[in-house]
């Protein structure tokens, strides 16, 4: 490495210009970070930052993977889909759908006025929400409409009760979208405002620290080879390095505290599981008075197979 500091100290007695200076700084400073990252420079040499900063660093670090970790997850309430497997097949007969009814009014409008025989235009198909709840209440109820409108199905049993399940299931259905609708804007979309923002803030703050902080360091070896000529600047480089650090120390500590004491991930967490709450408190309920109905009949279907089979 000592080609290094040749090369270092015949930049620094070169006489630069501020825009040339200042690349020879950074320049400086990539090289102290390589020799500190090869081990080539000794702990003892590398200026050691306050505890405080430290420590704050640490916490901040916490913070952010612990942010990264939920959001990783709960990121799966930006599609509704997210557990409803079976989405993509009935996406692409949606847009077989959407196609044809396209071509159909393409031509009922084109086709006027000419000696093609025009089709009737056609009303689109309504969307459908693609989640299980919803897919379920659609079983159910295509299920239920097939055993009642049998020959005898007015008295089927398993089709009234299929009917009170898909019932059920629409009222869930109901409160999911409600629930993700909730989670999205009151805790999915500050969850990552605080990551883009205030996080991401604290974070270059430090950058900008660990910055100074090389350029000081590189300032220290630059003296070490300084020629006499060069004696006084590098030291004045040094002194100048040292209140840069200790500025942004200052500032990277009040970023990194107003991160740490800010309430707003818990407001979001506390309206994360409240959204959730409400939600399986109402599916609960909307099954619960289900379960109810399909037992009462279950327990007299069971009644009449018994006597027919008593007979």
């Amino acid at each position: 490495m000592d080609g290094w500091s040749k090369f270092q100290s015949s930049l620094s007695n070169l006489n630069l210009g501020q825009s040339a200076n200042k690349f020879a700084k950074g320049f400086n400073s990539s090289v102290q970070a390589t020799r500190e990252r090869l081990g080539h420079i000794a702990p003892d040499e590398i200026t050691e930052l306050p505890q405080e900063y430290k420590d704050l660093e640490a916490r901040v670090d916490a913070l952010r993977q612990a942010h990264l970790a939920l959001l990783k997850i709960t990121k799966a309430y930006d599609s509704e889909s997210y557990d409803y497997p079976t989405q993509i097949q009935e996406s692409f007969t949606e847009l077989s759908t959407t196609i044809g009814h396209g071509i159909t009014n393409f031509a009922a409008t084109n086709l006027k006025g000419t000696n093609i025989p025009a089709p009737a235009p056609v009303a689109p198909v309504a969307a459908q929400h693609k989640t299980l709840p919803h897919a379920l209440g659609r079983a159910a109820t295509n299920a239920a409409t097939v055993l009642t409108h049998a020959p005898g199905g007015n008295d089927d049993k398993l089709g009234s009760a299929l009917a009170v399940y898909a019932g059920a299931w629409e009222t869930v259905a109901g409160a999911r979208v409600e629930q993700d609708d909730a989670i999205q804007s009151q805790y999915l979309q500050p969850w990552q405002t605080t990551l883009s923002t205030s996080i991401n803030v604290a974070m270059k703050a430090r950058q900008a620290v660990r910055a100074s902080r090389l350029e000081l360091d590189a300032a220290k070896q630059a003296l070490k080879t300084a020629g006499p000529g060069r004696q006084e600047q590098a030291k004045l480089d040094i002194e100048n390095a040292e209140d840069d650090l200790v500025q942004k120390t200052e500032v990277a500590i009040t970023l990194m505290k107003t991160v740490l004491e800010n309430p707003e991930p818990l407001k979001n967490l506390n309206e994360l599981i409240k959204a959730q709450l409400i939600y399986f408190s109402s599916a609960a309920e909307a099954l619960s008075s289900a379960q109810g109905e399909i037992e009462e009949l279950s327990v007299a279907a069971e009644g009449d197979y018994r006597k027919s089979r008593d007979h």
